[in-house]
């Protein structure tokens, strides 16, 4: 669960919100003028490692493994059902237990 942090300076002045994720800080503060006239609200977000490091890990996967793989996870629970299927009637017809890969 991410650890969250509010802290609030005055009732009109400004107010902090952070919060820590695996990974990514993201702190976000509000801030009004005493007279009212502006209100400020910035939003920073830390990435560890940094952003551009994880666009580079997105650019060199390659994109046909990733979909080859995708399309054997979703065919494999159909075709083990179809060969259970397949095997002759003096076997029992169960499927097979789960392989840990």
């Amino acid at each position: 669960m991410p650890e969250r942090k509010h802290t609030r300076a005055s009732e009109v002045g400004s107010a902090r919100a952070t919060a820590q994720l695996p990974g990514l800080d993201i702190d976000i503060g509000f801030h009004r003028s005493r007279d009212g006239d502006w209100e400020q609200v910035s939003i920073n977000v830390r990435a560890t490692p940094s952003f551009e490091a994880f666009a580079r890990l997105v650019e060199s996967a390659n994109p046909f493994v990733l979909w080859a793989e995708a399309v054997r996870l979703m065919w494999a629970p159909w075709l083990l059902a179809a060969e259970t299927l397949m095997l002759p009637s003096a076997r029992p017809r169960r499927l097979p237990e789960p392989r840990e890969d």
